[in-house]
């Protein structure tokens, strides 16, 4: 499964909330709640744009890192290998089906209309 560290994980969220392609040193100055150093802030980058997470820019000497995907595509893979682990996927559907609130029953159904109507 393709998944994201407590670090990756905190550092795509800053860039998942952003509109704008980050450099290494803005993604550590948002990062309050760590006193990371900047080679850290440059790995970690570095490792998720290897894995695909991010895509980068050159900008002068610096690069610029934005998500590859939303954060929301990110969701639905990790939810689509989710009943790839299943032996029957029906069954996990079915009991996804049954554990959602009726407004996002109601969001499925439209989707799957849409999704009908192509």
């Amino acid at each position: 499964m393709k998944g994201l560290g407590e670090l990756e994980r905190s550092i795509m969220d800053i860039l998942w909330a952003e509109s704008n392609a980050l450099t290494a040193r803005e993604v550590g100055r948002l990062i309050a709640d760590r006193d990371l150093a900047p080679t850290t802030v440059m790995t970690v980058l570095d490792r998720l744009t290897r894995k695909g997470f991010l895509e980068r820019t050159r900008d002068g000497r610096a690069w610029r890192y934005q998500p590859a995907e939303s954060r929301d595509a990110y969701i639905a893979e990790i939810m689509l290998e989710a009943l790839d682990l299943t032996g029957d996927r029906s069954a996990a559907l079915t009991r996804f089906a049954q554990a959602v609130s009726g407004t996002e029953a109601e969001i499925l159904r439209r989707a799957l209309t849409e999704l009908e109507d192509e």
